[in-house]
């Protein structure tokens, strides 16, 4: 029997990677990706699925597309009394933290906004589960050991604040009307259709294309490192298998930004001192980030399948190989408007 789920923010990065995921394994789901198309929100993300909808040649879709925004309760209602979701994975948001330092008011509105709205939809319409999608960011900078998910939230920037507002929000809905929802603080992804403003896919864009990467402060901040995949893989098995009204980390591996800087320049035979530039530091920023993933890993079984050393090289080698994807994107006034700031730390 065919089960209807709802994933918002789909035609984003790892949005349309989860997408791509479940597609190929539940062939019993219809997805339904509600997107608002924002600067994140790209459609070319998923001309693959979209192509394999057409090969299947039938009436019986399962992949919908819906073009709308998340903070709108009318049509979020609409469409829970449509299809009557059995899942609704929520990664719709605004991630980008040099963004939010400059217009915060966007990610208040639809990283907690949004959140409010489709909570009382997952209510109203007896949702049986929804995945919420938050962030490591809530815990703020960890200076030593690492944050399992009774740890204090400290968010340090406005989108970081936004996440964690969020994530206490749908922490509410479980307590006071008993939703049954799960909440994913996943750490720093990397894989292939991330938007270029980020760390990996702008350095190999501005390596192939011979230009400067700016590079915050030292770049010594550490992250936690995660491929797609093994994000779409922990959010499978918390889909089905977690326990309700329960907190799941998922960690990566700790590198620096300018380790990672040097391993991307290393593959693409790029000397990386002669392209970095150093750039001043986002005011707060955070300098370590570091989930602890123990409660996944022993309760539901996951571990990672893919190390930074063994699948960066991949995922840099598919920039490469899809060039008119990410230089189309470049190429717009609105990516170059934000770039120019976040490459002179125009924070203000």
């Amino acid at each position: 029997m065919k089960q209807n789920i709802l994933i918002t923010g789909g035609s984003g990065f790892i949005g349309s990677n989860f997408i791509r995921w479940i597609y190929d394994r539940y062939p019993l789901y219809r997805i339904f990706n509600l997107d608002a198309l924002t600067y994140a929100g790209n459609p070319e993300n998923l001309l693959d699925v979209e192509q394999g909808e057409i090969t299947r040649n039938t009436q019986d879709k399962r992949y919908h597309f819906i073009n709308g925004d998340v903070c709108d309760g009318t049509l979020l209602n609409a469409m829970f009394d449509t299809h009557r979701f059995e899942l609704v994975v929520h990664f719709a948001a605004e991630t980008h933290v040099d963004r939010s330092l400059i217009n915060a008011a966007n990610f208040i509105r639809t990283n907690i906004e949004g959140t409010r709205s489709l909570m009382e939809s997952v209510h109203q319409y007896h949702t049986p589960r929804f995945v919420h999608i938050s962030t490591d960011e809530v815990y703020g900078s960890v200076e030593n050991g690492f944050a399992d998910e009774s740890a204090p939230l400290r968010p340090s920037n406005p989108y970081s604040t936004s996440k964690a507002g969020a994530d206490l929000l749908v922490q509410s809905y479980m307590k006071t009307y008993a939703i049954p929802a799960i909440i994913v603080r996943g750490s720093n992804n990397y894989g292939p259709y991330q938007y270029p403003e980020k760390l990996i896919p702008m350095s190999v864009s501005n390596l192939m294309e011979n230009k400067k990467i700016p590079l915050h402060g030292k770049g010594e901040h550490v992250r936690s490192w995660l491929h797609v995949k093994d994000f779409c893989s922990a959010i499978d098995v918390v889909s089905h298998k977690g326990q309700e009204r329960t907190i799941y980390n998922v960690s990566g591996e700790q590198m620096n930004n300018l380790e990672i800087l040097g391993l991307v320049a290393n593959y693409l035979g790029k000397d990386i001192a002669l392209y970095k530039e150093h750039v001043n530091d986002r005011p707060g920023a955070d300098l370590r980030y570091a989930p602890d993933s123990a409660r996944l890993q022993k309760e539901l079984g996951w571990s990672r399948a893919h190390s930074v050393q063994s699948s960066l090289k991949d995922v840099v080698d598919w920039y490469g190989q899809n060039q008119a994807w990410w230089r189309k994107i470049k190429a717009t006034k609105e990516f170059q408007e934000y770039y120019d700031k976040q490459a002179t730390a125009q924070w203000y």
